[in-house]
């Protein structure tokens, strides 16, 4: 036993004991393991947005086809009862933007009215709400905060998203905005912030800043309306799943390009087993598509 007598061996091996039963606490810390890959079985099921801590279904019915104009011109009360069927099915989610429907109301409704009116329907509280602006400035950014809250109807938004990103530097350009948005966060007006990107520089940058909760990414398979080959974009989405940030898909269906039900099966079974996707949104016009859709996350998950 060395030099050390037994009272000291005996010391010795206490401290040591108590070290493994604090979890390491005396020992170099280990880092932190990467997020667990995302397991779905239902579109139904109850995800969390990665750090941002905001839960919401995996599916979401969007309001943006060819620009809202899709859902528009269903008319406000033929919408209002889509997302009332949805919502009896357990979809607690809703994709909607600034820019989505017509801004002039002869010729139809703007989303945003659409979705406070489904809302008013709807368990106060129980619907995640995703929205989008194009702000060019931090002053510009609150006089539309400001104003989209009143149009939805809602005090807090769940998540704001920079809408429509294309080019590399946006986030050097969107600063000022940007972190009027961090403010507004701090404020409680919004929960979390994040980006939607139709570029993939863009796509790019939003991976590696930080200041990004959530991410709305274009992905499907056969590369239809996409920012890259599919597995350029995976990468991305991958570094972003891997620092624990909320990731989104839409396009799923390649904004209607996909016409076949085998298309979109293989789709949503490609977007599934990437394991780094935690939603997805897609926008319908009718309750039977909707159906369609979950029917084929439950096949697709089950493969």
């Amino acid at each position: 036993m060395s030099n050390l007598t037994r009272r000291q061996f005996l010391a010795s091996t206490s401290l040591a004991a108590v070290g493994t039963a604090l979890g390491g606490r005396f020992a170099t810390a280990a880092p932190p393991s990467a997020p667990a890959p995302v397991k779905i079985k239902t579109g139904v099921d109850t995800m969390t947005l990665g750090k941002s801590g905001i839960k919401t279904t995996v599916l979401g019915i969007g309001t943006g086809t060819r620009s809202g104009r899709e859902q528009a011109d269903m008319g406000t009360d033929a919408f209002v009862r889509l997302i009332r069927e949805g919502y009896d099915r357990g979809i607690r989610y809703i994709d909607t933007a600034d820019s989505y429907g017509y801004k002039n109301p002869a010729q139809g409704p703007k989303a945003h009215e659409m979705v406070k009116a489904a809302l008013r329907e709807l368990p106060k509280g129980e619907v995640f709400v995703q929205t989008k602006l194009s702000s060019r400035t931090a002053e510009q950014a609150a006089e539309d905060l400001d104003r989209i809250r009143r149009e939805l109807g809602l005090e807090t938004l769940d998540t704001l998203l920079i809408h429509c990103m294309t080019k590399d530097g946006w986030n050097v350009d969107k600063r000022p905005v940007i972190d009027f948005y961090l403010k507004a966060k701090e404020k409680g007006q919004i929960r979390s912030l994040g980006v939607s990107c139709h570029g993939y520089e863009a796509l790019r940058v939003a991976a590696d800043t930080p200041e990004m909760d959530v991410h709305l990414v274009r992905i499907n398979p056969y590369e239809k309306i996409m920012d890259a080959a599919p597995a350029l974009v995976a990468e991305q989405i991958a570094k972003m799943h891997a620092d624990n940030r909320g990731v989104i898909g839409m396009k799923i269906y390649g904004e209607g390009l996909l016409q076949t039900r085998e298309e979109r099966l293989e789709s949503i079974k490609y977007v599934l087993g990437l394991g780094t996707i935690q939603a997805f949104t897609i926008g319908f016009s009718k309750i039977e598509h909707v159906d369609e859709t979950l029917e084929l996350i439950r096949e697709a998950a089950a493969a």
